[in-house]
């Protein structure tokens, strides 16, 4: 163990000269891609489904350390967005909704962009990265966290409007929504604007850089509606997409535990159904097209995604930038006759979450990212790019299966990307939270995952061995004061912890995302490695407190043999002594697991 801590620890130091050595010599730190998805379950081929198609994710998977599970704080875009990036939990930002604003409400903390652009980063948001609104104060929470006002598609404005072609010759507002590009406003979508902004901005960021840039990038799709280029279709056959495997309303699922997914009952195409509330079901003909569409339009953002690490690659810059990938939360497709996110479930908590680190995950070197074009001819958002490889190409030359990516099972939470970043790029790692941490601008509720990272990286880049040759008394130094905290840090977490609210018992129309005067229960949910454990107990939305005696209802479901958790085993005898284990554990919280 002693060796392993030791050779973990030079990789740490060594890192800091990979990316400081980069092909920009401009920038004496490195650069920073975070990448965010909305709504994103990971439903990819690097996270083991088969049936997806997403090379360009999958081509940064086996580059990069992948965390097969990692858990988001709460399955709805603004709280769990706030949650991470100011690294605190929805019970200290006291964001459960879209209505409040942390900074007057909870307190004035520290951002993870802000943090990099006050340690000399020139920060940038493009698209949805914190959520649009009240919850980021009608500016992203510019000028705090970004050094220029944050960009938004001029598109995204039609995200309720009536432009889906409907089999009547007429446009409507629907779920379901393959389009003509051409024909849509503006002739372009979101995520193609984004993309746009975001590749200018490393073509410019290439020809003049005075500061290592923190570039956020957040990408709509695959969020409803499932708008985006009709092609994408073709790669889902509609009789070739697998059926949901539970598509039944578990049989001792509490009622409080209920996501009506009302969100979706808002179109058209689904208000044509005339689907009864709350419970559906969602007939399997039309189950099945919102499962296509929601896996077209993944294909459709990997594409995307595939253009951003091109020009990234392109313009220099791969060698000297740590790549972040992450998804906001979950979403159901038909699982438990639920859709959407709003829940505790798995499907809705569970996201994929990656880091690329040059020099550490992968070697420092040419073309690690060409973009990876999906459709049979480049298209007109693409004829620009620099470089780009046909999908049916790249598949012949490349067996994704055969690449043994770097997998960490550990359990992990999006609170511990901040202080895992803030350590990979040599700034200040915020120190963990007080209890009553409302007055301390920085710190985190989370933990650095780079131990774990470096468990599980095996790369050693020539330029680190070189630095690390010219320069052993750091190493020293850092082994003297860190050797006890990094050995700890490499067992991981007993548990990670989410948390969704309810307005009452029994589903209403507002269930899905109560209003914070609303809230009168909240589900606190733990998953260990064997269990998801969850207490649903009355809430006060003026005081902020749980009242851990007054218990509306539980859940158990073992992870070992109920993956899909369908059965709820809180009410049965036998599995009482693992119930009262777990409350004490759920009750003592993430301090003490």
């Amino acid at each position: 163990m002693k060796y392993l801590v030791l050779n973990l620890l030079i990789t740490l130091l060594q890192v800091y000269c990979t990316l400081t050595n980069g092909n920009n010599v401009q920038s004496q730190k490195p650069n920073i891609l975070f990448i965010v998805v909305d709504d994103l379950r990971p439903s990819l081929g690097c996270y083991g489904d088969d049936f997806m198609v997403t090379p360009n994710i999958d081509n940064l998977a086996r580059h990069s350390v992948s965390f097969k599970n990692a858990y988001v704080q709460q399955a709805l875009c603004g709280p769990s967005r706030v949650s991470f990036l100011t690294s605190r939990r929805p019970d200290t930002t006291r964001l459960y909704d879209f209505y409040s604003y942390w900074r007057v409400a909870a307190g004035n903390f520290t951002t993870l962009p802000q943090h990099f652009k006050q340690n000399g980063y020139h920060t940038v948001s493009v698209g949805k990265v914190f959520h649009p609104g009240k919850s980021s104060n009608y500016t992203d929470d510019y000028p705090y966290s970004w050094s220029v006002p944050a960009y938004h598609p001029s598109t995204q404005k039609y995200k309720m409007a009536k432009v889906c072609p409907g089999n009547d010759g007429k446009l409507h507002m629907n779920l379901v929504c393959p389009v003509d590009v051409d024909k849509m406003p503006e002739h372009s979508l979101p995520d193609l604007q984004s993309t746009e902004y975001a590749t200018e901005y490393l073509r410019n960021a290439s020809r003049k850089q005075d500061q290592p840039f923190f570039l956020a990038v957040g990408f709509h799709k695959p969020h409803i509606p499932l708008k985006y280029p009709k092609q994408y279709l073709k790669l889902y056959p509609l009789n070739k997409v697998p059926k949901v495997a539970d598509p039944v309303y578990p049989e001792k699922l509490p009622p409080v535990a209920w996501n009506p997914w009302t969100d979706l009952r808002e179109r058209e195409d689904i208000q044509r159904l005339n689907l009864s509330f709350p419970y559906g079901p969602m007939p399997e003909n039309f189950s099945q097209l919102i499962r296509q569409s929601y896996f077209a339009a993944t294909s459709y953002m990997d594409d995307q995604v595939g253009r951003l690490l091109s020009t990234l690659e392109t313009e220099g810059f791969a060698n000297n930038t740590i790549i972040v990938f992450v998804g906001d939360h979950g979403w159901s497709l038909g699982e438990h006759q639920e859709w959407s996110k709003y829940s505790n479930f798995e499907v809705s908590t569970r996201v994929p979450l990656m880091f690329y680190i040059p020099g550490v995950t992968a070697p420092t070197q040419h073309r690690l990212f060409p973009h990876i074009n999906l459709l049979s001819e480049p298209d007109q958002t693409i004829k620009s790019q620099p470089e780009y490889i046909n999908f049916k190409k790249w598949s012949n030359l490349n067996n994704t299966a055969a690449v043994k990516s770097k997998e960490s099972q550990a359990l992990t939470e999006l609170v511990d990307i901040f202080p895992t970043l803030a350590e990979l790029a040599g700034v200040r790692v915020p120190e963990r939270c007080p209890k009553n941490s409302a007055d301390v601008i920085l710190c985190t509720e989370g933990a650095s995952l780079v131990p774990l990272i470096f468990n599980v990286s095996k790369i050693e880049d020539e330029k680190s061995q070189k630095w690390y040759k010219h320069d052993k008394s750091n190493l020293q130094q850092y082994k003297s004061k860190n050797l006890k905290t990094f050995s700890s840090r490499l067992s991981g977490k007993q548990a990670v912890f989410s948390q969704y609210p309810r307005p009452s018992d029994l589903p209403l129309e507002n269930s899905d995302k109560p209003k914070l005067r609303d809230i009168k229960i909240m589900g606190y949910s733990m998953r260990t490695k064997e269990y998801r454990y969850t207490e649903w107990v009355s809430f006060n939305h003026k005081t902020f407190k749980m009242d851990w005696t007054q218990v509306h209802a539980r859940e158990l479901y073992s992870h070992m043999n109920d993956s899909l958790e369908d059965s709820n085993l809180a009410g049965i005898k036998q599995y009482q002594s693992i119930v009262d284990q777990l409350s004490k554990q759920l009750h003592a919280g993430w301090r003490n697991a």
